[in-house]
C-alpha cells in the first residue's frame, strides 16, 4: 500500500486557479513561472511526478533556460518523462525564444536579405508556383538588399499579363526602393522564359536606368522550379 507521502495530485486535480493553462488564460504568460510555462509545452508528467515538478527538475538539473537550450536532443530524450517527442517540442520552443531575442536586439534581422536568385525564389515560389493565372510582382530592396515589400503589380489571364512598364515602378518609387527584382509565374508550370519575357525584361531594365532604380533580376517561377533571366543573360545585355 503506498505511503501518504508517495501520493501526488495530477495537474488536472489541482484547483483550477493554480493550473498553468488556466493561469495563462486569466493572467497572461508573464504571470507564470518558468516551470509552469515549460509544463504547458510538455503537457503531461509521469506517474512519479506531475508535469510542473518535471519541468522544475529539468530547470534545476540543467541550469535554467540557458542550460536547457544548450542540452542536446539525445540528452533530453534520455530524461525520465521526456522522450523524443517532448524533447523536440522543448527544443523548438527554446529556439523560438532565442530567435525572438535576436529580432528584439536587431529588428533588421526580421527582414529578408537577398543575396541570390534562390533567396527570392524561396520567398515567393510556394505562393506563386501553383497559381492558375499569371501574376507579376516586384521585390523591392533597400541599399543593403533587404526586402522592404513585394507588391503584386499585375494579375492577368491564364496565358498573359498586359504589362505597362512605367506602372511597374510605382510602388518602388513610393517605398524609396533603390533596386528591385521582377518575378512572375508561368501557370503551365514550365519556367522557361518566352521571347516576350525577354523583351519586356529589356524594357524594364532600361526604364529602371531612367528612374535610377536598378533592376537586379527577373525570375520566372514554375512548379517547384524557377529561372533567373539575369543568370542566363536574357534581357540584361548591353
Amino acid at each position: 500500500m503506498p505511503r501518504v507521502s508517495d501520493y501526488r495530485l495530477s495537474v488536472k486535480e489541482w484547483p483550477e486557479s493554480e493550473r498553468p493553462r488556466e493561469k495563462l488564460e486569466r493572467h497572461g504568460a508573464r504571470a507564470l513561472s518558468n516551470a509552469e510555462l515549460l509544463a504547458i509545452i510538455l503537457r503531461t508528467g509521469t506517474a512519479r511526478e506531475d508535469v510542473v515538478a518535471l519541468s522544475q527538475r529539468l530547470l534545476t538539473q540543467k541550469g535554467g533556460l540557458v542550460g536547457l537550450s544548450n542540452v542536446s536532443m539525445t540528452e533530453l530524450a534520455g530524461e525520465h518523462g521526456l522522450g523524443l517527442a517532448k524533447s523536440a517540442q522543448l527544443k523548438a520552443a527554446l529556439e523560438l525564444g532565442r530567435r525572438l531575442l535576436v529580432l528584439m536586439a536587431d529588428p533588421a534581422a526580421a527582414r529578408i536579405q537577398v543575396r541570390s536568385p534562390g533567396d527570392v525564389a524561396n520567398l515567393l515560389m510556394l505562393e506563386m508556383g501553383l497559381l492558375e493565372q499569371e501574376v507579376m510582382r516586384t521585390v523591392l530592396l533597400n541599399t543593403k538588399n533587404y526586402v522592404i515589400g513585394s507588391p503584386v503589380i499585375y494579375q492577368g489571364s491564364a496565358n498573359t499579363a498586359v504589362i505597362r512598364v512605367g506602372e511597374l515602378f510605382r510602388e518602388a518609387v513610393k517605398h524609396n526602393a533603390v533596386s528591385l527584382i521582377v518575378v512572375h509565374n508561368h501557370p503551365s508550370g514550365d519556367p522557361t522564359p518566352s521571347p516576350e519575357d525577354v523583351a519586356v525584361t529589356r524594357e524594364i531594365v532600361q526604364a529602371g536606368k531612367l528612374l535610377d532604380i536598378e533592376v537586379l533580376d527577373h525570375l520566372v517561377i514554375g512548379h517547384q522550379r524557377f529561372v533567373s533571366l539575369k543568370e542566363r543573360g536574357l534581357g540584361f545585355g548591353p
